[in-house]
């Protein structure tokens, strides 16, 4: 008689939340069952409170919206956007997990070069599971995984790594362009599948893409603010960028890696590149100036939790940025509350946490 067949425990299953933002009925779920069913979702709910969102049966998940997130956080609901992805950051702070995973309502799963369907979110988990090497680049890419090493030359000093706080994924299909490059590449599609993992090196800066994203929430959580976007807001589609740019600098700060490559998922639709350019058109003047804002800022020897550092930031923010647009003084007014918040609702996360080494 043939023994029963064990079915294995999804890796983290108790230890990680999946953070979807959505303003429609979850279909794409059903072709992600294989891979996110065990696990338990959080929806943010953007837009009208009152539209009823379906969620295909079988999976395990909270829903809130609107009207949650002002009940919950009352007066400092205000630091969560609205009408737009952005408000998937209240998901990261409701969770009680230590891992998030966060993807868009239209990402499908995609497939390698060999026809087989990706597993995302365990190579995200292969990825945050793995140290970063931020401090010296191996030429091999990712050192750890199976069939590479630290090549000639690579300090011995190093080679344990650091813990990683994110893992950033990427698309096939339709890239993460900006609006200009929608308008004069509008066929363009990403058809190149890269097996390669890198940590991004200390003092590089990067465009973080929200839509594949992954990281360790007791790590890096309270930097993960996607800051205000969206109604009433001058800007848009910024929210992962300031999130990655703030992450990246409290990171190098902290000893800890980015890593970014795969997974990739499919980006199966391309928003419309004029309402973006109306949304984008502000940031793209400013981010001459805010990139270079991030790629110098400095954070003092007592930032030894993340909220310090995102506080301190926020100091920065306001007192380098406020220069350029009233905006600034409102986002960094934000970034303090959205601490606050976090605190809050997690009391036990502003413990100092141990350092990487540089």
């Amino acid at each position: 008689m043939a023994a029963a067949s064990v079915t294995p425990t999804p890796l983290l299953k108790d230890e990680l939340d999946i953070v979807i933002p959505t303003i429609r009925n979850l279909d794409f779920l059903e072709m992600w069952r294989p891979f996110l069913q065990p696990y338990h979702l959080i929806i943010v709910q953007d837009g009208d409170p009152n539209k009823e969102i379906k969620v295909p049966e079988g999976f395990d998940y909270e829903l809130y919206n609107r009207n949650d997130i002002n009940k919950i956080l009352g007066p400092k609901a205000s630091c969560i956007s609205f009408k737009d992805s952005a408000c998937r950051c209240f998901g990261y702070m409701v969770s009680k997990k230590k891992y998030i995973f966060t993807i868009d309502d239209d990402c499908f799963v995609a497939k390698d070069p060999t026809g087989k369907e990706i597993d995302a979110l365990a190579q995200h988990i292969k990825n945050l599971l793995c140290p970063s090497t931020p401090f010296f680049f191996n030429t091999l890419y990712e050192p750890y995984r199976e069939g590479a090493d630290f090549v000639r030359g690579y300090p011995f000093s190093l080679r344990e790594g650091v813990p990683t706080a994110v893992s950033h994924g990427l698309w096939l299909n339709i890239p993460d362009y900006d609006a200009p490059t929608q308008l004069v590449k509008p066929l363009e599609r990403n058809k190149r599948y890269v097996d390669a993992v890198l940590t991004i090196p200390k003092g590089t800066l990067f465009p973080m893409c929200g839509m594949n994203l992954a990281f360790d929430r007791e790590l890096i959580g309270p930097a993960m603010y996607f800051g205000l976007m969206g109604d009433g807001q001058p800007i848009g589609r910024y929210d992962d960028m300031w999130a990655g740019w703030c992450t990246k600098v409290i990171c190098d700060h902290m000893g800890w890696g980015i890593k970014t490559g795969l997974p990739y998922i499919w980006h199966s639709k391309a928003s419309n590149p004029f309402v973006n350019l109306k949304k984008e058109y502000k940031g793209i003047y400013w981010q001459e100036e805010i990139i270079p804002f991030f790629q110098t800022a400095t954070l003092s020897k007592k930032c030894d939790t993340v909220q310090k550092c995102y506080i301190e930031l926020s100091k920065q923010v306001k007192d380098k940025l406020g220069n350029i647009d009233p905006y600034f003084t409102k986002l960094a007014d934000a970034m303090v509350t959205w601490i606050e918040a976090w605190d809050e609702l997690n009391p036990s996360t502003g413990t100092k946490l141990p350092n990487g080494t540089a």
